[in-house]
């Protein structure tokens, strides 16, 4: 799995649902997520379960489930592709990765037909981008089904790029999350890549002043307006190492480096900015350990089940099934 199809995938599952320490002590069968024995026992006090989800639930029916995951390398509506769907929305347009999901689905429906929900398998690979790229591994439970349906209005519910701080933290609180899940969530932006025509207003002519946002340093705001001169173009969320999950992008937020309007607000807003500053000046282990418990409250966000009798599990993840399982 190369670094840009890991780092999109992070991206990804924080867009669907809707997603640990330097010597890789975090890493699987090493004492749960923070490296310590103890923090394993402790799993279930930060673990949001839903009620039909399992930690276990494959360990019968698809045991090699995560094995196949890792090895090829939420409700999943952004994954089917038809017109006026989500994955063809305007929104959309940044997300990458689709191919890769149908590729480990194809995989998987091989040893596993009809058992292993696209969304599972979403959550699943997610975990795993972050944990190759230096972030930290998380318990996942297991057991959800597929949406039926996707819509592009389905995608204006995704907080934006341009929003400020209240209406983010609005949409937070309404699915349960809170100001620290805000700023550490937003810290996925360690990784990826935005399109130059999300940030140009930014940068050309910024409410009709004929100049460059000035929450943007001046140097950095040169650089982008060079690399921005056409909206196609894309440019790293974070500009110092762009494919390695740690701290930096709340250090470029100190700075004055930050792409997205949201990302530079999150330093001006006292709500957040104590956060941002923390882990900007903490050990990156840090964030990485509080970027679990986030996560792993995030992809239990609208989760279908089947015992709701409204989900599926596809066979290919860019289509619906002709009939529900």
């Amino acid at each position: 799995m190369n670094s840009a199809l890991v780092s999109v995938l992070v991206l990804l599952v924080i867009f669907v649902a809707w997603p640990v320490s330097a010597d890789r002590k975090d890493s699987p069968g090493a004492g749960g997520y923070g490296g310590d024995e103890d923090d394993d026992n402790d799993t279930k006090s930060w673990f949001p379960l839903d009620n039909q989800l399992s930690l276990s639930y494959y360990d019968k029916i698809c045991p090699d489930f995560e094995k196949i995951v890792a090895t090829k390398g939420c409700d999943a509506s952004v994954l089917l592709d038809h017109e006026g769907s989500e994955r063809r929305s305007p929104a959309s347009k940044t997300l990458r990765g689709f191919e890769l999901i149908d590729d480990i689905k194809s995989e998987i429906e091989k040893a596993c037909p009809n058992l292993v929900s696209c969304a599972d398998v979403l959550i699943a690979a997610s975990r795993d981008a972050t944990f190759q790229l230096g972030g930290p591994y998380w318990p996942n439970a297991y057991g959800r089904r597929d949406s039926t349906d996707s819509y592009a209005r389905d995608v204006e519910k995704v907080p934006s790029g341009r929003r400020d701080i209240t209406g983010l933290l609005e949409t937070f609180q309404s699915y349960g999350l809170n100001v620290l899940d805000l700023v550490v969530l937003s810290g996925a932006h360690t990784i990826g890549k935005a399109y130059c025509g999300t940030i140009q207003s930014r940068l050309y002519n910024f409410n009709a002043t004929d100049g460059s946002d000035p929450s943007i340093d001046p140097k950095y705001a040169d650089f982008l307006r060079r690399k921005c001169r056409v909206a196609s173009e894309t440019v790293y969320l974070d500009a110092v190492t762009p494919v390695k999950f740690d701290n930096q992008y709340y250090i470029n937020l100190q700075k004055k480096m930050g792409v997205l309007t949201t990302d530079q607000e999150l330093v001006k807003d006292p709500r957040t900015a104590p956060l941002v500053k923390a882990f900007a000046e903490q050990p990156p282990h840090m964030f990485r350990q509080q970027f679990a418990v986030s996560m792993a409250k995030l992809v239990n966000v609208g989760v279908i089940t089947g015992e709701d009798r409204a989900g599926v599990i596809r066979k290919v993840c860019s289509k619906s099934n002709s009939r529900p399982y």
